[in-house]
């Protein structure tokens, strides 16, 4: 497995990440315990977790996906070996994530009760990389990068950028937390956190994780540069396109205990350009004869900007076919035919 550096650490991270948020949901913990070993055992040094998971969020599974990892570091004395992300939510109506059905909002008290609980759960004393799962502002569309501008008006209570990186310092200085980074941030938040950091000395932001797939590569717009020359990295989520890009819900088809089955929550890929889209590049697959997962992956995987694509299965013989594609170099006939999928059919999924 091939090893990337985290921003401009001495941390190695695999170019595949294994993230975990069906454990505690649709995976048990044996069945989480099983996919991190297998995953350490084909070399993916790399865990994702959220104070949030497992998905889709709700007030009696919060926090079991932290816990099941825990306990497989307790039960397997692995924790060395491992790059453990997580991440503190942005402000949120939810009310469960706090004592006392508190909002939960990036201000300091917040983000140091949300740590050492993460810190608890995962059964450990020191966090790898800690990342603010989406800003504390309002923004325009969730993932900080639409495709059309929708105006907002800032939260009353609003906490800077700033005030939040000099949260994130002091984690690092205390020990607690080793690097910081980012989610579902837009190109103006990550450049003002990078310089927040500069300007007053603050440990420096080292990845950003945002969606990134076939039928989504807004990150490239305004981020990709940012990506290569601040060496903000990007941790891609979503990289199958929350599995329509295997093709599995061609043609309305809802198989047993895949997501879209069980919880509906995937309208963002359910538009008829975006159906055409996954149908035009899985049929590029098979055209070039490749697993349409792993061509997806193996696209992500083969972008300059990318740190890590993180991966995530509810089934073994998904997360075998997926930790394959990192032996797949793609042709460069394959790449111009999904760039001209892609200035065909343009990023239909933000």
């Amino acid at each position: 497995m091939e090893q990337r550096r985290l921003g401009r650490t001495d941390v190695a991270v695999s170019a595949l990440c294994l993230g975990t948020m069906t454990f505690g949901e649709q995976n048990t913990e044996a069945e989480g315990h099983g996919q991190m070993d297998f995953a350490l055992e084909k070399g993916i040094n790399f865990f994702d977790a959220a104070e949030l998971y497992p998905i889709p969020p709700n007030r009696d599974t919060q926090g079991r996906t932290e816990r099941i990892i825990g306990s497989w570091f307790k039960k397997t004395g692995n924790r060395d070996k491992i790059v453990m992300a997580t991440k503190v939510v942005g402000r949120t109506d939810m009310d469960w994530f706090r004592e006392n059905g508190e909002k939960a909002k990036l201000d300091r008290r917040n983000i140091e009760f949300a740590v050492d609980r993460s810190l608890k759960n995962l059964q450990t004393d020191y966090i790898d990389l800690y990342q603010i799962h989406w800003p504390d502002r309002n923004v325009s569309g969730f993932g900080s990068n639409p495709t059309r501008w929708v105006d907002v008006d800032p939260a009353e209570d609003e906490h800077s950028i700033e005030a939040t990186m000099e949260v994130m310092a002091d984690l690092v200085k205390s020990g607690k937390v080793r690097h910081i980074g980012l989610s579902n941030e837009s190109s103006w938040g990550t450049m003002r956190f990078v310089a927040a950091a500069e300007r007053l000395g603050m440990p420096r932001i080292v990845s950003i994780q945002n969606a990134y797939s076939l039928v989504n590569r807004t990150f490239e717009t305004g981020l990709a540069e940012i990506a290569r020359r601040e060496d903000v990295g990007l941790l891609g989520y979503s990289a199958l396109a929350q599995g329509y890009l295997t093709g599995k819900y061609r043609n309305g088809a809802l198989p047993a205990g895949a997501r879209k089955t069980l919880f509906d929550r995937l309208q963002r890929y359910e538009d008829p350009r975006a159906l055409q889209a996954v149908d035009a590049y899985v049929d590029l697959a098979a055209e070039a004869g490749l697993d349409p997962s792993q061509m997806a992956l193996a696209f992500a995987m083969s972008r300059s900007f990318m740190t890590s694509v993180i991966i995530g299965a509810t089934k073994m013989d998904q997360l075998e076919t997926d930790i394959a594609a990192a032996d797949l170099k793609l042709s460069d006939d394959v790449i111009e035919k999904i760039d001209a999928l892609h200035q065909e059919f343009g990023n239909p999924a933000p």
